[in-house]
């Protein structure tokens, strides 16, 4: 359900990136990683000096403080019981340990709790002075393809994406494609492969724990300031990906964060778990903001709690009369070597369509000239930035090339002609000219498809 403009996938030549990947193959760092993110706890040994379940005394409680120090809620009362394990484990999962609810050598690292005694690590203390890790573990003795600013995101294409694909392959996942340069959708189901097998959150996204875990980045172990610091998205609270109902992480942290900031209580605390205290919390904030009270993290939410940027290219108006639904659908397979470059919004045919900018009409497409397309329009504003409608079923009255057009203004209606033989908007977003960006966070920022009355047109 895309138009003509919609990308071809091209094969990228990788050759010059063979010195880059052998970093990625190093045994050390494979094994690491494989150790790190399994599950199992059959082999965990506790560390020198550190409590075990049922103990207590102020040894317990340096750890449950280290742990509450973390953002996650635990009392410090001294006694390792089955909520201190509980937490311990949900804090290991988060920041990509081994998952084992013992407090084990890698996990007093983490959380700065020396081994052979009870006492807190002073903040200088890194973890390469330690005698106790091994020298291929250390950030200092390994030299890492990306940091967490410069890891590839879904749309990106070229030698960054295919030394991604070549950790994939090398990790034992064949990508779907190809090892193309392409951050597609092949990329992110083989990278949601990945997470499953490490037990890692499966977003498909290539997050700090996932690009750790195939020796991309420095793995969270890494000594920093704060724990949380090694996640550039915590480190600006924002994120990037919106966090659904059940998803567990940094991400989820940062947003229960900002509900605690904007006064609104989240029952059980900053614990990184996305359940019913987090839902009920942001149905909350929505309804005292005057936003659509879903519990439901959507971008008009996350970019008023302040946890998510603006989108680049921001609409004075939603384009579609509801009622009407979508979802992300951003460089889905479209046939053979086709990629979606814009955003679906289903609606019943006859369905008004609105201008989303003032703006002059610079292009019409129609069934005769364009079999994908179908009947529609490019609207570009003063800066160049142009918005195609595809498949309507036919133009507005008065429309044609040359037009000018307020905001709001009536542009055409939905149908279903060109490619489609479901109603709707085929909607795309070209900043300044240039090629397609993802419109999903466009138009989900003002999201109007629960409403059918007609926006408001300003007077010329």
């Amino acid at each position: 359900m895309s138009h003509n403009r919609t990308h071809f996938i091209s094969k990228i030549t990788v050759a010059v990136l063979a010195s880059t990947i052998g970093v990625i193959a190093i045994p050390g760092i494979a094994s690491a990683a494989t150790v790190q993110t399994t599950n199992s706890s059959t082999s965990a040994k506790t560390a020198p000096g550190q409590p075990k379940f049922g103990e207590k005394g102020p040894h317990v409680a340096a750890v449950q403080n280290a742990i509450i120090r973390n953002g996650f809620t635990l009392k410090a009362t001294g006694v390792f019981d089955k909520r201190t394990r509980l937490v311990l484990k949900n804090f290991q999962k988060v920041v990509g340990l081994k998952v084992t609810g013992v407090v084990d050598e890698s996990t007093a690292k983490v959380l700065k709790v020396s081994i052979g005694s009870s006492t807190t690590l002073a903040p200088t203390t890194t973890i390469a002075s330690s005698t106790t890790v091994a020298p291929t573990t250390t950030v200092a003795s390994q030299k890492f393809p990306f940091t967490v600013s410069t890891l590839p995101v879904r749309g990106n294409k070229g030698d960054a994406v295919v030394t991604v694909q070549k950790a994939l392959v090398a990790a034992g996942f064949a990508v779907k494609g190809g090892v193309d340069g392409m951050f597609g959708s092949g990329t992110t189901s083989t990278i949601s492969a990945f997470q499953t097998k490490k037990g890692l959150t499966v977003n498909g996204v290539l997050d700090h724990s996932t690009a750790a875990a195939l020796g991309l980045v420095a793995p969270v172990t890494a000594p920093a300031p704060t724990p949380v610091a090694t996640n550039v998205a915590v480190t600006k609270n924002l994120i990037t990906v919106l966090p659904v109902r059940g998803n567990k992480g940094d991400n989820v942290r940062i947003v229960q964060n900002a509900l605690v900031n904007a006064g609104i209580p989240v029952k059980g605390g900053v614990d990184g778990v996305f359940g019913g205290a987090t839902f009920t919390a942001i149905k909350t904030f929505q309804a005292a903001n005057g936003l659509p009270a879903t519990g439901s993290l959507n971008t008009a939410t996350a970019i008023k709690l302040g946890v998510m940027a603006p989108p680049a290219v921001q609409l004075s108006v939603f384009p579609v009369q509801g009622p009407c639904s979508f979802e992300n659908t951003w460089h889905a397979p479209r046939g053979t070597n086709r990629l979606h470059i814009g955003v679906d919004i289903i609606a019943k045919e006859g369905n008004l369509l609105y201008a989303v900018a003032d703006g002059t009409i610079t292009k019409m497409y129609s069934t005769a000239t364009d079999k994908l397309a179908g009947n529609g329009v490019r609207i570009t504003a003063a800066n160049g930035t142009y918005f195609f409608y595809g498949h309507m079923s036919r133009v507005a009255d008065g429309i044609t090339v040359g037009t000018k057009v307020k905001a709001g203004q009536v542009v055409g209606y939905v149908g279903k002609t060109g490619g489609t033989n479901t109603p709707h908007l085929h909607f795309e977003i070209h900043p300044l000219g240039g090629e397609a960006i993802d419109p999903t966070p466009a138009v989900d920022a003002i999201n109007g498809c629960g409403t059918s009355t007609p926006p408001a047109v300003a007077s010329n």
